[in-house]
């Protein structure tokens, strides 16, 4: 590996590194939200039914259930605030609790 291809890399890693710790200008970086969300294993995984789900994160029970049988898919915010629901679920829940 050439010298040039190695800097690039760390400089790469640097740059991961600081937006990980929100120090990074988030003008200098794009963030990626998957195509695809699995709706039912982060429901499963957090142990919720369909209607519970529902309503604790602000979807009706029909859109969790056209998303897990695949009759539609959750459009970008959607996929976005479920990635949060899944990671974060506790800051979901205090922010949409909080008066």
């Amino acid at each position: 590996m050439s010298r040039k291809a190695f800097d690039r890399i760390a400089q790469g890693l640097n740059d991961a590194i600081a937006i990980a710790r929100g120090e990074a200008d988030p003008s200098t970086y794009r963030v990626h939200v998957p195509s695809d969300v699995d709706v039912k294993a982060i429901r499963q995984k957090l142990g919720m039914s369909q209607n519970v789900f529902a309503k604790r994160f602000g979807f009706t029970a029909a859109r969790v259930r056209d998303w897990e049988q695949g009759r539609s898919k959750p459009d970008g915010a959607i996929r976005a605030y479920l990635i949060v629901i899944d990671r974060e679920r506790e800051a979901v829940e205090r922010a949409l609790t909080a008066a």
